[in-house]
């Protein structure tokens, strides 16, 4: 099965681009088939396995363009490439370096799911190879939807009812065959795929996985409430959510931690239901990035978070130091904590006050010094939903989600605008602005002529 990983990683390097089009390069480049294609449930679970790949690639993109960190003038100037220097000040082009990237790692990700996609379909199941069967199908499904959602968010307006049917998503790339040339989705026919492939996968995974890498049926209930979430589908969003929570609702206790270590997070802890990561792109690695003092003024100071996500800098400014991967990685997986958020945030929406209330103090009372938390209240809908949409915004700090929050909640009218200041010169970013759809590489544009978004 090593043999087999290895060839399938060595077409991928080719170039990203062979997954959108024609690549006559490719086609003289191409292994042995046998060797390509894995035969049975197990080398398609092989595949699924191959953790760097599949957990350990999601793109950092939208966490650079958001709006819970800066950078020094010093700092921005010295990252690695210009197109994060780009990227940081929301340029209209020019974001990402030819061939890596992270449209290369989203449609890898893709590619490897399409390939066990295919690969379980050539295999009869039996009595007793079943559940392995069901299970390898519907890990291939929550990738493929996982890394459709998360392409979607980076290069595609927020879901919007009314322009949804035209607005651009992305190619929806369904086979492993990526000679064939894949044009461009609507956004509906993109969240359409997503939803399709998360309601079979749910219906196809165990409630329980060996390991927190492989998805199960909670995962992918919480999955699919945060792409309803994303869709402003509130009502969609809470069943989902409720299903993955009367699942698995544990929450860890803030209390048990040790502030003052460097990485106060042990890896794949009681919270969490999918263990994936961005691997920290240059100008948000911890040592380079800097909380804004807006986001650090949010905290109380018996809210334990203040001291388990950041760290003070010898210059008074704070890192964040709080990743669920206990290292500089930025945990992107799917967490209880994150669910409550979810379902109380739709019980809001629907003016169930005090049952929106009683999830959020569910989540805070582990959150706070033992002894110190008042249980919080709210007097109307907005009240609670401005309450929790604040928590939301302290709990997930940091975990890919803020770019999604941005686009979602100024399609609803939050009017937020976002600045940067370099060089005595500040950068705009206004609320529904073209630019929170990012360009797609240029490389790609070039190589598949599909349509640019427009800036």
């Amino acid at each position: 099965m090593n043999k087999i990983i290895k060839n399938i990683t060595y077409i991928l390097c080719i170039s990203s681009m062979l997954m959108l089009n024609a690549c006559e390069k490719y086609l003289d480049a191409k292994p042995d088939k046998k060797l390509v294609v894995p035969g049975t449930i197990n080398d398609l679970q092989a595949l699924l396995d191959n953790y760097p790949r599949m957990n350990r690639v999601d793109p950092g993109s939208g966490e650079i363009s958001a709006d819970d960190y800066y950078l020094t003038d010093q700092v921005w100037q010295g990252l690695f490439t210009d197109q994060y220097r780009r990227m940081y000040i929301w340029e209209k082009d020019g974001l990402f370096e030819e061939g890596s990237n992270d449209w290369g790692k989203v449609y890898t990700s893709i590619y490897y799911s399409n390939t066990a996609i295919e690969g379980i379909s050539t295999i009869n199941p039996n009595q007793a190879n079943q559940a392995a069967w069901n299970s390898v199908k519907g890990q291939a499904l929550f990738y493929r939807a996982k890394s459709f959602f998360q392409a979607a968010l980076i290069w595609s307006k927020a879901y919007h009812d009314q322009t949804a049917d035209t607005d651009l998503g992305i190619p929806l790339r369904l086979n492993s065959d990526f000679n064939k040339a894949v044009n461009r989705s609507s956004v509906k026919q993109t969240y359409d795929q997503v939803i399709k492939d998360l309601e079979e996968a749910i219906a196809l995974l165990p409630l329980t996985v060996p390991h927190v890498m492989r998805p199960s049926k909670i995962a992918a209930n919480a999955l699919l409430a945060r792409v309803y979430l994303a869709m402003g589908k509130y009502d969609k969003a809470f069943i989902y959510a409720n299903a993955s929570l009367q699942q698995q609702g544990t929450l860890l206790d803030y209390n048990k931690l040790n502030t003052t270590v460097n990485y106060p997070f042990s890896p794949y802890h009681t919270e969490v239901l999918h263990e994936s990561f961005i691997p920290a792109p240059d100008p948000i690695y911890n040592s380079k990035a800097k909380i804004i003092p807006e986001l650090l003024q949010m905290y109380n100071e018996n809210d334990l978070r203040k001291k388990l996500f950041f760290s003070k800098n010898a210059d008074g400014s704070y890192s964040f130091k709080g990743s669920y991967e206990g290292s500089a990685n930025l945990f992107s997986g799917l967490s209880t904590d994150e669910v409550y958020l979810i379902r109380a945030e739709c019980l809001a929406r629907v003016g169930k006050v005090q049952e929106a209330m009683n999830d959020l103090n569910t989540l805070l009372q582990k959150r706070w010094k033992s002894g110190t938390f008042i249980t919080l209240t709210a007097s109307n809908p907005q009240e609670a939903l401005t309450i929790i949409l604040n928590e939301r915004r302290k709990e997930l700090v940091m975990r890919g989600l803020r770019w999604m929050d941005l686009k979602r909640l100024n399609k609803e009218g939050a009017n937020i605008t976002i600045t940067r200041q370099l060089n005595n010169k500040v950068y705009v970013l206004p609320a529904e602005d073209l630019r929170y759809a990012l360009p797609i590489p240029e490389d790609v544009i070039a190589i598949t002529g599909m349509m640019q978004n427009p800036r």
